[in-house]
């Protein structure tokens, strides 16, 4: 486990910088929801969604032979697209007005651009084009 840690850390180390500093920024938004985890359903989901969408990024990164590939993002566009869509529907209960409501309002911009990246990865993917 700490193998296959330590060698996407390595690979994501030799990535330019703002890509570095893009899935930090993910890692923290998302893992940010244990904040709110008891007092909002909305970030229950988030939470949930986070570890399975991390889970199925590391386990592509393991069956691609502990290579990044443009396949990393599918456990995003599996787990995330129906959170977006969630966290949509209920945006009339999220108010700006709380640091919860402006919290969720953050995620999901920040998910919603990891998701462009994400199906425009795949859809390369599916062209041929490698990493």
């Amino acid at each position: 486990m700490f193998d296959l840690l330590n060698n996407f850390v390595i690979q994501l180390q030799q990535m330019p910088l703002w890509i570095q500093v893009w899935v930090v920024w993910l890692a923290l938004i998302n893992t940010a929801s244990i904040i709110f985890f008891f007092t909002r359903a909305e970030t229950r989901m988030v939470f949930f969604a986070w570890i399975f969408a991390g889970s199925g990024t590391f386990i592509v990164f393991y069956f691609q032979g502990q290579e990044m590939s443009r396949l990393m993002g599918l456990g995003h566009i599996i787990f995330w697209t129906p959170l977006l869509m969630y966290l949509w529907r209920r945006r009339g209960d999220i108010f700006l007005t709380r640091l919860s409501g402006v919290y969720l309002h953050l995620l999901f911009i920040t998910n919603f651009i990891s998701l462009l990246f994400d199906y425009t990865d795949f859809v390369r993917h599916l062209l041929g084009q490698g990493y």
